[in-house]
């Protein structure tokens, strides 16, 4: 394909207007310096409700590499004196093109990733939230200290060159919230998308380079091989990634030989404690969306769900028969909620707790067994009251599969939630806000 013709940042396509953004199958490239850029090799991922391979993808090398650092450090030199005024008009356009996509971005969302139709619409809407909700941040200069003799001043200024890694569970949403503020605050970005999901993120970068200067905001797709080259690459100022807990120490073990700063946002194993005081009819849809909303693969999910004993068989029925209500299925099936688990690699390891549902004796409220299907579908599982040490308690499943544990004093049971290297977030349902306040500012959770 044709390099897109870019003018002061500005795509121009027929008499000068904006290039209508192509969704098709041959058109996936890396963006370098706001030319649409192929590679040699090539690799495709999966659609996992089918298993079919979706278009090819560039493979980027250490060259690419090179060639997309090269221009955003150049870039940065204007980039990081243009007004702020002006940064937020070219995200906040940029934001409302990505909004005027809803539909191509949504159906190319669960193409690659799996979840249901509406839930890919939710996350591009959210995407188009947070891009324009950055742009309202304030990044004032506060003087600390003025006398005859100095002054001193404490104020924000850009980095250089920033780098977001992006997983695979929500590629539009959590791209754009790694690249409203790496662009508000003057920072130009190069965006790895994960290898599982690139698709979404190649074609939100070709986007943009209607609304940024050349190498500003650039995207390299790749394998497995491409997060280091990105991480050790002395030409990169910071790092952003979210994903695992084992490949973020990776990161930041690479990120170190260069002092680069780095952010982040790893696994989560939450525990919520539901008190016996709760209506169950309501907490109940609450409950069981925050539980396994995307096929559970939300760090932030409830992956430990302590439920007091007095009320827990109740509970635990009813959350059964609302879990039991939910459709499985391929994500352009009306009416879906649990759409594949993303990947073959997740697949295996969600599957692997089934195995151990016999092995360690654990009961299944529901579901309990894989069937066979088209794509990598897991059956919506429950598992009653396990013990605490358990590999379904002390590990994140990240799938469709839900430990529910009794408790009955709240010491107990806040020291139990809290037993956990993880603590990304945590929640208590009460219907006393005193006493959920009072158990949640005991809870070692919250980044």
């Amino acid at each position: 394909m044709s390099p897109v013709s870019v003018t002061n940042g500005t795509a121009n396509g027929v008499n000068g207007h904006a290039a209508k953004l192509d969704f098709t199958a041959s058109t996936f490239h890396n963006v370098i310096n706001n030319k649409l850029t192929g590679t040699s090799k090539t690799r495709h991922n999966i659609n996992p409700a089918t298993t079919e391979p979706n278009a090819e993808v560039p493979v980027s090398t250490q060259e690419d590499v090179d060639n997309a650092v090269s221009a955003a450090r150049v870039a940065f030199k204007t980039w990081s004196k243009t007004p702020i005024g002006k940064r937020r008009e070219a995200i906040i356009a940029f934001a409302d093109a990505v909004a005027s996509y809803r539909e191509e971005f949504s159906r190319l969302l669960t193409t690659e990733q799996g979840k249901p139709l509406e839930q890919s619409y939710q996350e591009v809407d959210m995407a188009v939230m947070w891009l324009k909700a950055i742009t309202d941040l304030k990044l004032p200069e506060d003087i600390i200290e003025d006398t005859e003799d100095r002054k001193i001043i404490n104020r924000y200024t850009p980095l250089g060159v920033a780098c977001a890694i992006v997983p695979w569970n929500y590629p539009v949403l959590l791209a754009s919230g790694k690249i409203a503020p790496a662009l508000y605050t003057g920072n130009t970005l190069i965006v790895k998308p994960s290898p599982y999901t690139p698709y979404c993120d190649l074609k939100l970068v070709e986007l943009g380079q209607q609304f940024f200067p050349p190498g500003v905001f650039q995207v390299l797709s790749g394998g497995e091989d491409l997060g280091p080259m990105l991480t050790s690459h002395p030409g990169i100022d910071k790092v952003s990634f979210t994903g695992s807990s084992v490949t973020g120490k990776k990161v930041m073990e690479s990120c170190s030989k260069t002092l680069k700063r780095v952010t982040l946002e790893l696994g989560g194993n939450d525990p919520a404690i539901v008190c016996e005081d709760v209506d169950i009819e309501k907490v109940i849809p609450k409950v069981a969306l925050l539980s396994f909303l995307c096929s559970s693969q939300i760090c932030m999910m409830i992956k430990r769900l302590y439920v007091h004993e007095s009320i827990y068989p109740q509970f635990l029925d009813a959350m059964v028969k609302h879990v039991k209500t939910l459709k499985v299925g391929p994500g352009f099936e009306p009416d879906v909620f649990f759409g594949p688990v993303q990947n073959s690699m997740q697949y295996e390891k969600v599957k692997t707790l089934f195995s151990d549902i016999t092995k360690e004796g654990w009961k299944p409220a529901v579901g309990g067994t894989v069937e066979k299907s088209s794509g990598y579908f897991i059956t919506p599982t429950i598992i009653d009251n396990p013990p605490e040490d358990s590999r379904i308690v002390t590990e994140e499943p990240f799938g469709p599969i839900l430990p529910i544990l009794k408790w009955k004093n709240e010491e107990d049971v806040i020291e139990r939630a809290n037993n956990s290297k993880m603590g990304l977030g945590a929640s208590v349902w009460s219907a006393d806000f005193d006493r959920a306040t009072r158990m949640a500012k005991q809870m070692e959770a919250g980044s």
